[in-house]
């Protein structure tokens, strides 16, 4: 009696795995069936303006709508970190750059997420780190700006879209390279900071490249450099550091991830629907990119995966660097 009840157990609790198993293979395959949120840890003008050509398409491939929701704050961690402890159910993405998930985790132990944190989708984006001033700036050109700052060290001020997030990253791993020291004055997003340069409130601009670039269309800005390895096809005539001396290359990559334990299926599937989008809407998608002046960047689940595990190595050698 007793070896009856006990395979009675044993086979009862197997058909609860099974069923459960079962529902949940069920639930991959249909997946979505509700709205998809996509996290932006930044303020509204950045993140969500590069990715939004991709993901205003999405829909139609997932028949669901993906809707943006804004978490800014620490330099993209607290979106960044919403999402890291979100239900891993395919229903919450970060789309992000490396800065919320990379940077400020090796800068920042005490967050509750590090990369490895989540699981790459796409990668979607790429964007360049410049450094931009007013058009009547008296800097004609990046070696004036370096010379200037020499003799006047730290009473020259630029600004970021936060402390410790990778454009003030990029920003002080060149100047430690041009051996300048200019003064920090963190905004609330690169709009906020495009607009202090603007406003004469700041002398220079880090940002990536969509923030400056409608401005330099309009002639109110110049653009002295990229951090690229090669010149931007929309601003031939700009040199990148490494041209002048100064080998500072830290591309931006956008893409989306969702959390840690969300099954491959639905990465997949997502995945598949960006490959879609691009198939179907190229045209349109570089024509937009090109508005932006960012360039596509188009990588599968494991190409991102290994982007990012390169990145981090990256980034971490390079803070090292610059706090001997």
């Amino acid at each position: 009696m007793r070896v009856a009840r006990l395979l009675g157990t044993i086979f009862m609790l197997m058909g609860l795995i099974l069923s459960k198993t079962g529902e949940s293979a069920a639930a991959e395959e249909k997946f979505p069936t509700k709205p998809i949120q996509v996290v932006n840890p930044f303020p509204p003008g950045a993140a969500d303006a590069i990715l939004r050509p991709f993901v205003e398409k999405l829909p139609e491939y997932l028949g669901q709508p993906m809707t943006f929701i804004y978490k800014p704050g620490a330099a993209g961690s607290v979106g960044a970190a919403y999402v890291a402890n979100a239900k891993p159910d395919g229903y919450t993405l970060l789309g992000s750059s490396q800065g919320s998930i990379l940077i400020v985790p090796l800068t920042n132990k005490g967050l509750s997420y590090t990369y490895k944190s989540f699981v790459p989708i796409v990668s979607l984006t790429f964007a360049a780190i410049e450094l931009a001033v007013r058009s009547d700036a008296r800097w004609k050109n990046l070696q004036e700006l370096v010379d200037d700052a020499k003799k006047n060290p730290g009473k020259i001020s630029y600004t970021s879209s936060g402390t410790y997030g990778i454009l003030h990253i990029a920003a002080e791993a060149f100047f430690k390279e041009a051996g300048i020291k200019l003064n920090h004055i963190p905004s609330l997003g690169t709009a906020q900071g495009i607009a202090a340069v603007l406003g004469g409130h700041v002398d220079i601009s880090c940002a990536d490249s969509s923030a400056p670039y409608p401005h330099v269309k309009a002639g109110t800005m110049r653009v002295l450099t990229s951090l690229t390895k090669n010149r931007l096809k929309l601003l031939p005539d700009v040199p990148t550091a490494s041209e002048i001396g100064y080998p500072v290359v830290i591309p931006i990559n956008y893409g989306l991830l969702a959390p840690q334990g969300t099954p491959k299926e639905i990465i997949q599937k997502i995945y598949l629907a960006a490959k879609k989008v691009l198939e179907n809407h190229e045209v349109e998608i570089r024509d937009r990119q090109d508005k932006l002046c960012t360039e596509i960047d188009f990588k599968n689940p494991e190409e991102y995966a290994a982007l990012l595990r390169k990145e981090n190595d990256f980034y971490h050698n390079l803070l090292s660097r610059m706090i001997q």
